[in-house]
């Protein structure tokens, strides 16, 4: 998926141009609504990494979003498994992401 790419890149100008104007964001600590607030919490996850990498490890896809299961190492010491349900809009943009934070399976 082009999203998770680009912020494993960190490329704040690729995400811009995969988020709609409406975009709303939500995870375990906040929820903004709006491609600017998007961005700017997107920028600060950013700014708190040095490296993130990201490991899809299942997805699940219907006609207009998809959810995958991901897991994902910040720095090359904190691992993050989270669920991803991404929504798209008519124009293909996506237009609602929701993050859930799981926990490993050991």
């Amino acid at each position: 998926m082009d999203y998770l790419a680009a912020y494993a890149r960190k490329d704040l100008g690729a995400i811009d141009g995969l988020f709609a104007d409406d975009i709303r964001l939500r995870d375990w600590k906040l929820f903004v609504q709006g491609r600017r607030a998007a961005l700017a919490e997107t920028a600060k996850n950013f700014d708190a990494a040095r490296s993130i990498e990201i490991d899809v490890l299942s997805t699940h896809e219907s006609e207009r979003a998809v959810a995958g299961e991901l897991r994902i190492l910040i720095d090359g010491e904190l691992e993050l498994f989270v669920v991803d349900v991404v929504e798209f809009n008519d124009s293909g943009r996506i237009c609602a992401i929701r993050a859930y934070l799981g926990r490993p399976s050991e």
